[in-house]
C-alpha cells in the first residue's frame, strides 16, 4: 500500500470537523526573528508523517480544511487584530476545532477573541517556559499577550499556566500572576507528577467556562530538543511529555482552538523543530479523533 501522509488529510473540505489556519506574524517580537515561516515549514514537515498510530494501532481519518496563511508578515500585532481574530471566528464557527499556526506569540490575544464569546465564559490553558506578562505601555508584543487578555476582562481564574521555566520570568510577572488567580505549574512540577494530572488538574481548576483556548508556545520544550524556538531554554519540557500534553487536550470536548507559537525555522537544526511541530499536528488530530469519533 502507497505512503499516507497526514498531508493528505488537509484539503478544501468545507464540511471538515477540522480546520487549520497559517498566522505567520513575525513583528513585535521581543526576539526578532523569522517565526513567519514557522506555517510554511509545518505543512512540509507534515508530509513526513504517516497516518498511522503504531501504539495505538489506529490512522488518522479525518478530513482537515486547510484555510491558509493571513497577510500579517511584517505587521505589528496591534494593527493585525482584526484579521487574525475574524479568521479565527470564521474558523471556529464553522468547524470543531481550529488549529492556527503561528507565527509568535502576539496571535494569542487575537485567536481568543476569535472564539466569539465574551472573555468571561472562555478558558485559557498555556504550555509555555514564560508568563508573558510584560507591560502593555510599550505595544503589544510576543510577551505580552496576557497581559493583554487580562486588561480586555479575561478572569485570571480561567488561565491555567503550564511548564513555567526557571530563570525566564521575573518576580513582579509571578506576582501578577498569583494576584490575578492564574493557575500556575512550572516544569519541576510536570516532572515531578506527570503531566496528565497537572491537566487534569488545570481542566479541573476551569471547569466553570464554556470553551477552551490552548497555546503551544513551543519554548515550553527543552532547548537540545528544540533549536528553532529562540525562548527555549535547557532544562525544558521533554518533548514527548509535550506530546502527550498536545493529545490529551485536543481530546477535551471544551477545546475549540489551539495555537502553535515561537518557531523560528531559520534557527532550526536537521529539522528537529520543525519535525516536532508536524508531530504536534499529529497528536492534536489523534486526541480529537479519538474523542469525537
Amino acid at each position: 500500500m502507497s505512503w499516507r501522509s497526514v498531508a493528505d488529510l488537509v484539503g478544501t473540505d468545507d464540511g471538515a470537523q477540522i480546520a487549520i489556519l497559517g498566522v505567520p506574524m513575525e513583528a513585535g517580537s521581543v526576539t526578532p526573528g523569522r517565526c513567519d515561516l514557522a506555517p510554511g515549514a509545518i505543512r512540509k514537515a507534515m508530509r513526513r508523517f504517516s497516518t498511522y498510530d503504531v501504539e495505538s494501532r489506529t490512522a488518522l481519518v479525518l478530513p482537515v480544511r486547510d484555510k491558509g496563511d493571513l497577510p500579517v508578515r511584517g505587521i505589528m500585532p496591534a494593527a493585525g487584530f482584526e484579521t487574525i481574530r475574524n479568521a479565527v471566528e470564521d474558523c471556529t464557527d464553522g468547524h470543531a476545532l481550529t488549529m492556527v499556526l503561528g507565527g509568535n506569540n502576539a496571535l494569542t490575544r487575537p485567536a481568543a477573541h476569535g472564539l466569539g464569546l465574551a472573555l468571561d465564559r472562555v478558558g485559557l490553558i498555556t504550555l509555555d517556559a514564560h508568563f508573558d506578562l510584560r507591560e502593555t505601555d510599550q505595544g503589544l508584543l510576543n510577551g505580552n499577550p496576557i497581559r493583554a487578555l487580562l486588561e480586555d476582562g479575561l478572569p485570571g481564574r480561567n488561565i491555567c499556566q503550564v511548564g513555567l521555566a526557571p530563570f525566564a520570568n521575573t518576580a513582579k510577572m509571578h506576582g501578577d500572576a498569583l494576584d490575578a488567580g492564574i493557575g500556575i505549574w512550572t516544569i519541576a512540577d510536570c516532572r515531578t507528577r506527570g503531566i496528565e494530572p497537572i491537566l487534569q488538574e488545570a481542566l479541573a481548576r476551569i471547569g466553570h467556562v464554556e470553551t477552551i483556548m490552548v497555546d503551544f508556545d513551543i519554548d515550553v520544550i527543552d532547548r537540545s530538543q528544540c533549536p528553532g524556538a529562540p525562548g527555549a531554554r535547557p532544562g525544558g519540557m521533554p518533548v514527548d511529555m509535550f506530546f502527550r500534553a498536545a493529545r490529551r487536550l485536543a481530546a477535551e470536548p471544551r477545546v475549540k482552538l489551539v495555537d502553535l507559537t515561537e518557531f523560528d525555522p531559520s534557527l532550526d537544526q536537521g529539522d528537529i523543530t520543525a519535525l516536532t511541530a508536524g508531530r504536534w499536528v499529529c497528536e492534536v488530530l489523534a486526541g480529537f479523533q479519538a474523542a469525537r469519533t
